[in-house]
């Protein structure tokens, strides 16, 4: 199985709708170079349904894998699961998924798990053959994720937050987590490897230490794609030239050399010495927003105003339909929603005081 999955969150859009078409032809591509895995999610608007029209309508379902997720948050109580697990079935137009996961695991999730008896449902859904393997997408803390790998064995595998700027983060623990799970002997599939764009696109200081033949995108895929015991290297493509260039870098399997390393180490340090938000743009935070705020857009727009001064226009794009971010009611919701764990409510009021 080769090791890039597509994953499904940023496809395509067109007029702020998901270009079918388009993923379709992306997702052949994909499927025509040998690559099978493909990830979605039960809250990752339009994303199941784009699936069964892009794929699971065009191709067999031995042609592909399908990676899926429960949603805890969505639960209400335990009879949820099932009304979402049906649903999730329905909208990608399969009748089995080959991964699924407790989703977006922080150590305040953990207690609805079990309220909700996820664990038991999950493992009763492989005894029937309705998933493949069983496992959870972690975002909390290196204690509770040792707890919880300590307490439920059985788990066939653990999707982690990994990428080289957050592999010594105090909060991520990118680090401490991926020794926690080979220590269980857990196979890892990583998310965020470009930590939602923001590897890619460096500011110019970092990006002068890096060998310009290559992109940053590069190094920071081949940087996880090269670490022991990972089965999986998720990434949103979301448009044709960022696959072609994933296809290109994991068909070349090139590792870091030491040199490349040291490298990506002096990166790193430049790059957490700007102020800018670590937002993934996973759109998590709006969901549940009483105000609507376009929280990732607006945190773009204040990433590029401190990297560059030229973010004013864009937060005026971004605000005109919507509210700004001023707008902040500051009900900390977004901030229990958020797996990067940041201060959204207090970086709000500093967008509002640079923008308005």
């Amino acid at each position: 199985m080769k090791k890039l999955g597509f994953g499904l969150m940023r496809l395509p859009k067109e007029q702020e709708q998901i270009a079918i078409e388009r993923s379709a032809q992306m997702a052949n591509r994909f499927l025509e170079r040998g690559y099978t895995y493909f990830d979605t999610a039960y809250v990752y608007n339009g994303s199941e349904v784009a699936f069964r029209k892009a794929v699971a309508e065009r191709h067999q379902r031995s042609e592909y894998l399908l990676a899926n997720k429960l949603p805890v948050w969505c639960m209400k109580c335990a009879e949820d699961a099932q009304k979402i697990f049906d649903t999730s079935l329905e909208r990608c137009g399969v009748d089995y998924f080959d991964y699924y996961m407790l989703h977006s695991i922080t150590d305040d999730k953990v207690e609805d798990l079990y309220k909700y008896d996820c664990w038991n449902f999950c493992r009763k859904l492989k005894s029937e053959g309705k998933i493949r393997n069983f496992g959870i997408s972690f975002h909390g803390s290196p204690q509770v994720l040792e707890q919880l790998l300590s307490d439920n064995t059985d788990l066939d595998f653990v999707q982690l937050q990994i990428n080289y700027l957050d592999w010594d983060n105090g909060v991520i623990a990118s680090g401490k987590c991926y020794e926690i799970c080979r220590r269980h002997n857990k196979p890892i599939i990583i998310m965020e490897p470009v930590k939602g764009g923001t590897l890619a696109s460096l500011k110019p200081e970092a990006a002068a230490l890096l060998d310009d033949t290559r992109s940053p995108a590069s190094y920071a895929l081949r940087f996880v794609m090269g670490l022991e015991g990972v089965m999986m290297v998720l990434s949103g493509m979301s448009d044709e030239a960022q696959m072609e260039e994933n296809l290109a870098t994991f068909d070349a399997a090139e590792p870091l050399t030491e040199q490349e390393q040291d490298t990506l180490k002096k990166v790193a340090n430049v790059l957490l010495d700007s102020p800018v938000v670590g937002c993934t743009a996973c759109g998590y935070c709006v969901k549940g927003c009483p105000m609507e705020i376009p929280i990732p857009k607006i945190f773009s727009a204040y990433n590029r105003e401190i990297l560059s001064s030229d973010g004013k226009a864009k937060y005026n794009k971004v605000t005109e339909n919507k509210n700004s971010a001023s707008a902040c009611i500051a009900c900390g919701a977004c901030e229990t929603a958020c797996p990067q764990h940041l201060p959204i409510v207090d970086t709000l009021k500093k967008a509002s005081e640079i923008f308005e």
